[in-house]
């Protein structure tokens, strides 16, 4: 296994950050993006600052954003490491 050179918590703010600037291109105000994706403005506001956000709510606020797409493709190509990852994923 490499090396982790970001932490989960350093990961989850870059994620946020990314989705406040999405937001912001959409020229949407936090209470907006909380309307249109029937997300609390508290959770909103709470993942834009701390990264911290349930699935459920982030997947609202992409649909919302029409980001979806981005958010699907989420481990869809993950490289096998070994051979041994490849047998072992057959059912």
């Amino acid at each position: 296994m490499g090396f982790i050179w970001e932490t989960p918590e350093e990961i989850d703010l870059a994620i946020a950050r990314r989705l406040r600037g999405i937001r912001k291109r959409k020229h949407l105000t936090q209470r907006q993006l909380s309307e249109k994706s029937n997300v609390s403005f508290g959770s909103v506001k709470r993942f834009e600052g701390t990264g911290q956000i349930s699935l459920i709510s982030l997947t609202k606020l992409a649909a919302a954003l029409d980001c979806t797409e981005d958010l699907k493709r989420l481990f869809a190509d993950v490289k096998y490491l070994s051979i041994e990852e490849v047998i072992r994923e057959r059912p």
